[in-house]
């Protein structure tokens, strides 16, 4: 039976590597989604034969329920809701780990009142920092992503010396906990300094940095996991929280390259700190304005276009009216594209879901550095609902917050037509330069009614 079940946990963990494999690729992610969902169901298989402390009846009730709970809100969640619900996992994530330490931990002491393994109670530490870390953490970015605290960053006065307090009293506490591990008072503190510090870590995070935080979260609840496997001595939770804390490291440095901050600045916390500032010393900007019609001549007349999205285009579900635009100028023999930004919209491939949705090719969706050399060249852009991604001050304004993230050079197409609302500024709060540039025009509106239009208006040319 040993056997079986290490043979078990080493299939399942080889579909975890190939379901990871895949997702690094479009074409390929439902596939290594489904892959890796069976790598898990075989793990929980080989895991539920081992238990003898409760019923496989309470197990399974357990599962449904579990089942259930997700599979209704995954039916009911809107995509523009789709960061949230990935924050909320991540912190669920977190506490299961959290709260495995923990039952781990009082189960021994109380049964047992005798020392630990050195490794399992540091393993026990480590789960309940990381876990209860990312559980407070996950929950205040996804209370921010949905607008119940304010998305701006929250400082105060002595905020970093009051983390590295904490956190140094963490550590004390923990070599007190190896010494004496019956003590449940020490446990108790170092509960609480975890949930704090998972609530200041986020709290002064604000602006567009949204994406890079998310991320960050994912690696945590995978490393807060694999602690959890060390601390039940489960090979395969160790190998899977290993590939999910590795995976999300890798792209924190990815958003974090996209966003031009350094991954010590993640890991330190308190990144991203937007200037609240008007920009009203510079001259104001000038906008053209453009009607639905003009737009539908613009269409019918142009050879090439790249359509950037963003957040906007998600809050307006729009993709789908958009797909109808590209059917309409690909029967022109119109050259269509889409440029993706790693950090448009509020998580790592928030805009490539979205099209996915609307049964757009994978191929025509372009990563930034493959597509930014291509604008110069291209005679039309349409922007729905991006803003700082766009933004040419990231290049020409040493001043702003952003300075020095990489853009998309939307700027530099022959005409470039921005499908906005209004004129409010991004999620990273700054007054976004190309809206003034001469070869900028401007679509009020709801995105999705107005692209309505322009696709009504070029079917009857």
């Amino acid at each position: 039976m040993s056997l079986a079940i290490e043979l078990a946990y080493l299939i399942a963990s080889i579909l975890f590597v190939l379901g990871i494999k895949m997702l690094n690729k479009t074409q390929s992610a439902r596939k290594g989604n489904r892959i890796s969902a069976l790598g898990m169901f075989i793990a929980i298989l080989a895991t539920m034969v081992q238990i003898d402390a409760i019923s496989l009846v309470e197990i399974f009730a357990c599962i449904v329920l579990g089942s259930a709970i997700g599979l209704y809100y995954a039916n009911k969640v809107e995509m523009t809701k789709m960061p949230e619900m990935v924050a909320i996992f991540n912190g669920f994530g977190g506490l299961a780990s959290f709260s495995v330490a923990l039952s781990d931990y009082f189960l021994r002491t109380d049964v047992n009142m005798e020392s630990i393994e050195l490794v399992t109670v540091i393993s026990i530490i480590v789960s309940v920092f990381i876990g209860g870390l990312t559980f407070t953490g996950s929950l205040v970015a996804y209370l921010k992503l949905n607008g119940n605290i304010s998305g701006s960053p929250i400082t105060f006065k002595g905020q970093h010396p009051i983390n590295l307090i904490l956190f140094l009293g963490f550590l004390t506490a923990a070599v007190f906990t190896v010494i004496d591990q019956t003590d449940p008072i020490l446990i108790i503190v170092l509960i609480a300094i975890a949930l704090v510090l998972g609530i200041l870590t986020v709290i002064p995070i604000g602006g567009a940095d949204m994406p890079v935080v998310i991320s960050l979260l994912n690696s945590y609840s995978g490393m807060a996991a694999c602690a959890t496997g060390f601390i039940l001595n489960n090979n395969v939770l160790i190998v899977a929280g290993s590939l999910v804390g590795a995976s999300g490291i890798i792209l924190t440095q990815i958003m974090c390259k996209a966003m031009n901050r350094s991954l010590i600045n993640v890991l330190l916390g308190g990144f991203g700190q937007t200037v609240n500032e008007t920009q009203g010393d510079g001259p104001s900007i000038s906008v053209k304005e453009i009607g639905v019609e003009e737009t539908a001549m613009l269409f019918d007349g142009v050879s090439s276009v790249i359509v950037v999205p963003g957040y906007g285009m998600a809050v307006a579900q729009a993709q789908h009216v958009i797909r109808e635009l590209m059917e309409q100028c690909e029967k022109r023999n119109i050259d269509f594209k889409f440029a993706i930004h790693p950090v448009a919209g509020r998580m790592p491939g928030h805009m490539n879901v979205l099209l996915a949705e609307a049964n757009i090719s994978y191929d025509k969706l372009i990563e930034m550095e493959s597509i930014n050399d291509e604008f110069p060249n291209t005679d039309l852009v349409l922007i729905v609902g991006a803003n700082d991604v766009v933004n040419p001050a990231a290049r020409n304004n040493p001043q702003s917050p952003i300075y020095g993230m990489p853009i998309l050079n939307a700027d530099k197409a022959r005409t470039v037509i921005v499908s906005k609302r209004s004129m409010g500024k991004g999620y990273a709060g700054v007054e976004n330069e190309l809206f003034g540039y001469p070869n900028c025009l401007m679509l009020f509106g709801d995105a999705k009614q107005t692209i309505t239009k322009i696709v009504s208006e070029m079917k009857e040319m």
